[in-house]
């Protein structure tokens, strides 16, 4: 078999995507979802541009699922994330999600499911490829753990990027 330099895999990925960005797209502008229509939507809480807050990030460091169904807000949907407000324990949250940090949709009202292949940031950062020299031999002799270094605003390590293929394909 030949070597896929069209990378299909990533175009049907985009495509499939795309039906959830219309769907959420489709109720932002109504405010409402149509019929028994409701929607649980799992993604990876440490992807680059995913912001919740810190109390959500403690509780799920790695996956979370959200429901949207009666009571939400503010939904928002642009290319490439959607914000949306949701209640947590009876506490307002406002979430920011973007599509490519999906892992899965399922509308259980009509038996509808995506998967989606997303790579974690553990998988992403080692596959980071970086221009630096290694770095000096540690010569600190003391056994006292050292505070890990700061992280940049958008939770990116300073130093280092992680570059979407989103960023290089044409938008129509």
């Amino acid at each position: 078999m030949g070597q896929d330099h069209i990378r299909y895999d990533i175009l049907a990925q985009d495509a499939l995507r795309s039906v959830i960005r219309k769907v959420l797209s489709e109720v932002a502008a109504t405010g409402h979802l149509p019929g028994d229509h409701h929607f649980f939507i799992t993604f990876l809480t440490n992807m680059p541009g995913v912001r919740i807050s810190q109390h959500l990030k403690s509780r799920y460091p790695e996956q979370m699922t959200i429901v949207v169904q009666h009571q939400f807000w503010e939904l928002k949907v642009t290319e490439s994330q959607f914000e949306i407000g949701l209640s947590f324990s009876d506490t307002p949250e406002k979430l920011v999600i973007p599509f490519n940090a999906v892992r899965g949709f399922y509308d259980p009202s009509v038996n509808f499911e995506l998967e989606f292949d997303v790579a974690s940031m553990e998988e992403l950062q080692d596959a980071e490829v970086t221009a630096y020299p290694a770095p000096a031999e540690n010569t600190d002799t003391s056994s006292e753990p050292k505070a890990p270094k700061p992280e940049g605003e958008d939770g990116d390590k300073k130093g280092g990027s992680v570059i979407s293929l989103d960023s290089f394909r044409k938008k129509n």
